[in-house]
């Protein structure tokens, strides 16, 4: 019998164009309805493999979930870019393909994500997500994290509310 085994691991130049689709099919799984249909699509459109590829080439930390030869999520990850956090890590994105959600690869890539931060001498993570991304803030909850801080993103005329969660 063959088992297969789910795989978290750094990206590689080979993962743009997996990247590049997980992006797209776990935003508009997330974001439609939430996000105004122009602006998602814009963003969508922008990261295509040749930004996967180039932001690889350039170093950022990306891990990337495999289960079965297919690419099931992704997360970034680095340097805290907001110091009144109170942390030093952060996990930029976090994101999975629908048909991966709600099995335990989240928490697993998330769990991942904070052990190589901290392995990297970054003590704590902060994470942000969209108020109305009901599914992110009962994650982001349940893994333990305090909602700390608030702020607000713009997409055309609409603005939504974010949220800032930290984790030791």
């Amino acid at each position: 019998m063959k088992t297969i085994a789910a795989e978290i691991r750094l990206a590689e130049a080979r993962d743009a164009a997996g990247l590049s689709r997980t992006h797209e099919a776990s935003w508009r799984g997330t974001y439609a309805g939430l996000i105004p249909h122009k602006a998602l699509s814009r963003m969508i459109e922008r990261r295509n493999p040749a930004w996967w590829e180039s932001a690889i080439h350039n170093q950022a930390t990306i891990l990337v979930l495999q289960y079965g030869g297919e690419m099931g999520g992704y997360a970034t990850l680095g340097r805290n870019r907001t110091r009144a956090l109170g942390v030093e890590g952060e996990v930029y994105e976090l994101y999975l393909r629908p048909e991966f959600q709600g099995i335990g690869y989240g928490r697993r890539l998330f769990s991942a994500a904070r052990m190589l931060l901290r392995s990297r001498g970054l003590t704590g993570t902060a994470v942000w997500a969209l108020e109305d991304n009901d599914g992110a803030v009962r994650f982001y909850e349940a893994e333990g994290g305090l909602d700390v801080a608030s702020g607000t993103e713009t997409f055309e005329d609409v603005t939504l509310r974010k949220l800032a969660f930290t984790f030791a």
